[in-house]
């Protein structure tokens, strides 16, 4: 590997992606593929593998893919299922076809069984159901590591799957209706500092606890797979530390500004108590974390408001 190498960061538009993109810059690479939607439909077999015999890539980070919340996943479970795996598939078997030696496959916690012992380990995959609101992203993904880990078993070639814990950071989505909790709340506290510090009203008890990581924290990790060859096919990566909800709103408050109150509407669900990534083995292996929680969400904030005219979905 040097920074001349030919990589493809599929899905480098995205708040993962471009990250990755970001991160590899600022090592140096200087020869980076990355293409639209527009350009290039990842779903379309004979697109995919024109575009590997015609760009001929080194290297494949698969950061792409359809994703949504539970309410999407719910009315849409077949293009949830179907895309995500049409997607995943035509890379990692384009890039077999192709010669391609590495491969770095992401995917999401959600592969691990609902009710999976804390905090998850690599092993607890495939041990009991899923969580029903979002299986049919959670059984596309995890073809996708079956298939890497087939092809390292088969073909001895390096294809490596990360899975990380809840991300945020720049380039998030912020739309109120369709955002995951921590940029939701964000915009949430924001947008009532800006109304007088008006209450905020969040769902549930706010004791639940949750694991986030920074983006470029899960783009260095993917820079570590990229640099090294990893002894084993399936990595976790996260922090290893969670906090309440109750903290985490407490924490983008005092980001924010915001001084109103917080209210908390217990006839919401709070849904799973405890989400933790087990992530001594990328630790073992020489990667770890570097950004805490409060300073990331200082950049997440500052980028939001350096970008509020352009955040998809943002009305001021």
């Amino acid at each position: 590997m040097n920074t001349s190498t030919k990589i493809y960061i599929a899905g480098h538009k995205g708040m993962v992606g471009s990250a990755v993109w970001r991160a590899l810059e600022k090592k140096g690479y200087h020869n980076l593929l990355g293409k639209t939607s527009a350009a290039l439909d990842l779903r379309n077999q004979q697109e995919v593998l024109h575009f590997f015999e015609t760009e001929k890539p080194e290297v494949v980070i698969d950061a792409a893919a359809k994703v949504g919340g539970i309410l999407a996943n719910s009315d849409f479970p077949y293009q949830f299922l179907m895309e995500n795996m049409q997607i995943q598939n035509n890379l990692i078997d384009g890039a077999l076809k192709s010669g391609i030696e590495k491969f770095i496959f992401l995917g999401s916690s959600c592969i691990y069984p609902k009710f999976a012992p804390q905090p998850l380990k690599e092993e607890h995959l495939l041990t009991a159901s899923l969580e029903p609101t979002n299986e049919w992203y959670a059984i596309a993904k995890i073809t996708g590591v079956k298939a890497c880990e087939a092809i390292r078993k088969q073909f001895n070639k390096d294809y490596v799957s990360l899975m990380p814990t809840n991300l945020y950071g720049t380039h998030d989505n912020f739309d109120l209706k369709t955002s995951h909790v921590l940029p939701a709340m964000l915009r949430k506290f924001h947008e009532a500092k800006l109304n007088d510090n008006a209450p905020v009203e969040l769902w549930g008890s706010g004791t639940p606890m949750r694991e986030f990581l920074f983006v470029d924290d899960m783009a260095a990790a993917v820079v570590y797979a990229l640099e090294n060859e990893l002894p084993e096919h399936l990595y976790n990566v996260g922090s290893g530390k969670d906090i309440t909800i109750k903290e985490l709103a407490e924490t983008i408050q005092k980001v924010t500004g915001h001084q109103g109150a917080i209210l908390w509407d217990s006839s919401k669900p709070d849904g799973t108590p405890r989400k933790l990534m087990d992530v001594s083995k990328m630790k073992k292996i020489g990667w770890q974390y570097t950004t805490a929680l409060e300073e990331g969400i200082e950049k997440t904030y500052h980028w939001f408001l350096e970008n509020i005219e352009d955040v998809k979905e943002v009305k001021m």
